[in-house]
């Protein structure tokens, strides 16, 4: 792949809030995992787990945990959690796996996008009910819900980003 052909695929992931009515095959959720899992991370010492919803059910009780409507119609969702028994810490007490999992989260919507399925990075939900609901251990944490599916319109509306002006200084800090 040339830097067109990654910029074309970067240009083309959006978050997606509305969803084909069908299943995303196990398979390819997998190939989106499998493609994800090579992200790096701090000392590699990959902090992460997914959990993937796709029955009926317990898709409801997390779905529970973010108000907007769009999320409930999601065919599957893959909650993102990180272990903070296996995440790397800095001197200064910083743990890095809300770092670790934000680069691989990003690998699985680029790789999703790839594989002609659609997500959205959910993070403002309830997190402490969705680890109630889920009866995850206590060192483990849900950080993103992503949900996964096929988008019902193949290209995103009005996704303006900065100019590189903007955001880039070289040497020293400039605003």
């Amino acid at each position: 792949m040339n830097y067109n052909e990654f910029k074309e695929l970067v240009e083309k992931r959006y978050s997606v809030r509305k969803f084909e009515d069908r299943k995303v095959e196990k398979e390819k959720i997998l190939e989106v995992l499998d493609a994800a899992r090579f992200a790096p991370s701090a000392h590699n010492y990959q902090p992460w787990h997914f959990l993937i919803l796709t029955e009926k059910d317990i898709l409801e009780k997390v779905q529970s945990t973010f108000k907007p409507q769009w999320f409930k119609a999601a065919p599957a969702v893959i909650v993102a959690l990180a272990d903070h028994e296996k995440s790397w810490v800095r001197d200064d007490g910083k743990d890095h796996s809300d770092v670790d999992l934000g680069i691989i989260v990003d690998h699985l919507t680029l790789a999703a996008t790839a594989n002609g399925l659609g997500t959205c990075w959910v993070c403002a939900f309830d997190a402490k009910k969705c680890k109630e609901l889920l009866e995850l251990p206590e060192n483990v944490e849900p950080v993103a819900l992503i949900p996964i599916g096929y988008p019902k319109y193949p290209t995103a509306k009005n996704k303006i980003r900065e100019d590189l002006e903007t955001m880039v200084s070289w040497e020293e800090y400039k605003k």
